[in-house]
Parts: C-alpha cells; structure tokens; sequence
C-alpha cells in the first residue's frame, strides 16, 4: 500500500496553526564544529523549546485539529519524556484532558515535568514500544484519541516547522544533521528542506543500540528489533513507523549510527563549550559531526532536539564522556608494598600535571605477590595525551600498570 506523504502546504499550515505557541529557538555558529568540518557549523537550539524540545509542535498540530467532541473524549499518548512532555503542555493549552503512558524507568524530571503540566501519568513497560501498547489499548477502552508520538500526518507537519526555521535563519544551508527514533522530525525536516530545497542533504543519526532504521531500509520495511539499550532514551524505538519510514526510505539522504561514548563526548562539548545542557537523544547530530561518521558539506545545521535531561544522568553521562575524551583516568597500579610508596606513587602523578581524584589500595588480591600491593587510581588530565604521558612515565618508573582490572 502506498502512503500519502505530508506536503510543504502542510508544514506551512501547522506553522500558522503554531504562531504563538512555540517558541522560533535560536539558531547559533558552533566553533568547535566548525573548526572541525572547516566550514560554518550551526547549532539549532531546540533544547530551548517549551517543554525542553521539538516534540510541542507536532503534539499541538495533532490536537488542535482534533474536533470539539474528540477533544472532549480526552487525548492519550506514550512517551520517554519528551512527547508526553509536549502532549501534556498542547492538551492544558487546549483545554483537553490528556494521560500519558510511560516506562517504567522513565527518567523522574520527565515524569514530573510531564504531571506539571497537566496529565496523568501512568508508568508501564520497560520500553516505549511496550508503553505504545499499553496506550493504543487504553484508549481504544477509554474512548480517548491517541496521539502517536511520530507516525501521524499532522505530528510530521508540525515537526517539520523546525527547517523552515532553519531556511530562514541559515538560508544557505547544505546539510541538515538530526537524530532519529520513530522518525517524525526528520520525516518533518525533510519534507520541508526537500521541497523548498532539493539540493539540501537530509542526515539522521541513530544511537548504534537502538538503531532500527539502517535494517529496516536494507529490508525495505520497517524491522522490530529484538532489543536495544541506549543512553539516549528518547530515541530507544525499536520499530520505525510506516508512515515515518515512507518518508524516511523516499526523502532521507543517509542514516547513520554513533555510540554511547560518541554521545558522551558531544554532550561534554556542547557543556563545555557551547554553555547549554542537551539530553542524549538531543546530541546525536553533534555526535556524528565529532566524530566523523559523515561527510557534510558546509554550512551544515545540527538540531539539538532535546534538553530534558535527568540530573543524575548528567553526572554519568559527563563522568563517560570525560572517560572518553581521555580526561577522566582509571587505572591500577602494582608495586612493593612499604613505607613511603604511595607518597612516591602520587608524587610522580603529581609531576605529570594529573590530578588525583581518588585512591584505594588492595593487599589481599590473591595474584598478588607477598609484599605486593595494588593502587586502584582515579585522576584527572587534561587529555588523551597527557593521560598517555602519564603511564608512560609511570610504567618508565617501574610501575606495572594496568585497566580494567
């Protein structure tokens, strides 16, 4: 069966039926990106979005096209955050009654962002596919309209105001870089950049855990994948849409993957250096532009999608990508076990520059020799390179060391 797919005049239209309601969030020069590509870099900050991300704009075209009566009925939807986030804030702005399934590990500021604006929470299943099941049944029960988080014309539409924002503020653009889950964003963007640009290159960007498009689009299908497990939940689909896949198979230029550590490291950058907190999913195009899965030509747009991010994954996800920048050091150290040795030890770490975070000895190892002793260390550098200087300089000295153990 073939598909309808969203028109340019359908973008257009939610863009008027949005006026006022989303926020046009800033479209900015990242110098790290650009330095690196060689050519100008923009960062689209949808992080910024009411709600933390894009996903108000497709969930209040949805229901504000809904009739009095379906609005009467309540809405229902299912979400890792985000789109419950955005259902939750359309449905108050649109005097409706909205309950939102989650999974069960939804991170707790999503959850509760999600109950402050308005909507019942219900947190069932380990995966959205399942609270996605979970949801179409209720409201099937209930009697209430389902708004799918990414497989619906008007979800796409309004989705994919976010390029006619970036035609107007980066008019030159070459190349569009944006994360993927079910598809609904890139289905919007590419809709748009392809109609009023065709010579616009449309990159998604999977997490490599939770990536079902590169099989789906072998198969010419979309492909369940039996699991995934990612840090960026929201985008932890494990079956692309068909409606998403029509536009994703016809209009998309490329999909590719990146890994956790990938993630870690853009998401490091982008608070570091470009001053602003993105959540996992959100920093997926930064992540394929670091590191280098994709030829883009300049001016390229990354769109950060996200900024719902639970503090405690903050503190892993920056302590990973410290880790995989090389800055964050975890090793072990053998050596004699006497007086005066571990004051020698940190004295050398200490000449090389890196800080000593923390230290742990351990004697009753059993593959240790009699009058052995093991350092487990953890230090700070400034890099890949001091770090690889420093054990240089401790095995140079003697020491035998080691990681992972």
């Amino acid at each position: 069966m073939t598909l309808d797919l969203v028109t340019i005049e359908d973008v257009e239209r939610a863009r008027k039926l949005l006026a006022g309601v989303v926020r046009r969030t800033p479209l900015e020069p990242c110098r790290q990106l650009t330095a690196k590509l060689s050519g100008p870099a923009w960062l689209k900050y949808e992080n910024v979005q009411r709600a933390g991300s894009y996903k108000v704009r497709g969930a209040y075209t949805r229901i504000a096209r809904l009739s009095p009566g379906e609005r009467a009925a309540g809405v229902v939807a299912a979400s890792a955050g985000n789109h419950a986030q955005g259902v939750a804030l359309a449905a108050g702005l649109l005097g409706t009654s909205a309950t939102v399934f989650m999974p069960v590990g939804a991170p707790l500021p999503k959850v509760s962002a999600t109950k402050g604006y308005g909507a019942e929470v219900r947190l069932v299943g380990t995966t959205v596919d399942e609270s996605l099941l979970a949801a179409q049944e209720y409201a099937r029960a209930a009697g209430a309209v389902f708004i799918h988080p990414f497989d619906h014309p008007d979800v796409i539409a309004g989705q994919g105001t976010v390029a006619l924002e970036i035609l107007e503020q980066c008019p030159d653009v070459k190349t569009i870089v944006t994360g993927v889950g079910g598809g609904g964003l890139i289905s919007g963007i590419a809709v748009a950049a392809k109609a009023l640009r065709p010579d616009i290159r449309v990159i998604g960007v999977q997490a490599a855990g939770a990536a079902a498009y590169p099989p789906s689009l072998s198969a010419g299908h979309p492909v369940r994948l039996p699991r995934f497990a990612t840090i960026a939940d929201g985008i932890a689909v494990g079956t692309p849409g068909e409606l998403t896949f029509a536009h994703v198979s016809k209009l998309v230029d490329e999909i590719v993957t990146v890994s956790d550590e990938d993630i870690s490291r853009a998401l490091l950058m982008l608070m570091e250096r470009c001053k602003t907190v993105v959540e996992p999913a959100g920093g997926v195009g930064v992540a394929a532009l670091m590191a280098g899965v994709i030829k883009v030509e300049t001016p390229v747009v990354a769109v950060l999608s996200g900024g719902n991010m639970d503090p405690l994954l903050i503190l892993r996800v920056l302590e990973h990508g410290l880790v995989a920048a090389g800055r964050h050091l975890r090793f072990t150290v053998r050596c004699v076990d006497r007086p005066g040795q571990l004051a020698l030890l940190l004295g050398q770490i200490a000449e090389q520059g890196a800080n000593v975070v923390s230290v742990e000895h351990q004697r009753r190892d059993p593959r240790l020799r009699l009058g052995e002793v093991e350092v487990d260390l953890s230090v700070e550098t400034r890099g890949s390179e001091q770090s690889d200087h420093l054990v240089n300089a401790l095995r140079s000295a003697g020491y035998t060391v080691t990681f992972g153990g």
